[in-house]
């Protein structure tokens, strides 16, 4: 599936993406949801709180330009080549939280990008030049990152990872 580069684009793009991830996850046991190694060494339930994560992150630089801030991207005290540092912050904020927990959030946020998604224009998404923060990028670049192009990562890399699990046995 190419890059969305419309709202209808990025809208089917997280249809079909979230829908197949979810279908995904609800294949599995809470023991496997919950077994650490799969995504290198993040349980599956470490992948959703990543998700609902950057899902939170995104939607605060979009909130943050809208009272005329500019958002610290990606987050406070990061830079993008500090991303696996930042990664390894969300996997120990999130580690000890329940998979209950964690499952509410992740489809709490999915819903919340989704609606911030579909409160906004086809140019507030995808014309470069909305927002200072974004530069030569378009706010729908970062959406897309945060919602379709991060669930089929998470299919992909989920798969993989009991792919490997089950060759070792």
């Amino acid at each position: 599936m190419p890059r969305p580069t419309s709202k209808t684009d990025l809208l089917n793009a997280i249809d079909t993406e979230y829908t197949a991830l979810c279908d995904d996850l609800a294949a599995l046991s809470p023991e496997q949801l919950t077994e650490p190694g799969i995504v290198g060494e993040w349980s599956v339930k470490d992948v959703m709180a990543h998700l609902f994560e950057w899902i939170q992150m995104c939607m605060g630089w979009h909130q943050a330009s809208l009272m005329g801030e500019t958002p610290q991207i990606p987050a406070p005290g990061y830079k993008w080549n500090q991303t696996p540092a930042l990664n390894q912050h969300i996997y120990e904020k999130h580690r000890e939280r329940t998979l209950d927990d964690i499952q509410a959030e992740f489809h709490r946020s999915a819903q919340e990008i989704l609606d911030l998604i579909c409160s906004l224009s086809n140019e507030q998404l995808f014309s470069a030049g909305q927002y200072a923060w974004t530069k030569k990028n378009t706010l729908g670049a970062y959406m897309v990152s945060a919602t379709s192009s991060h669930y089929l990562w998470a299919r992909k890399e989920i798969r993989k990872g009991f792919r490997a699990k089950e060759k070792a046995c």
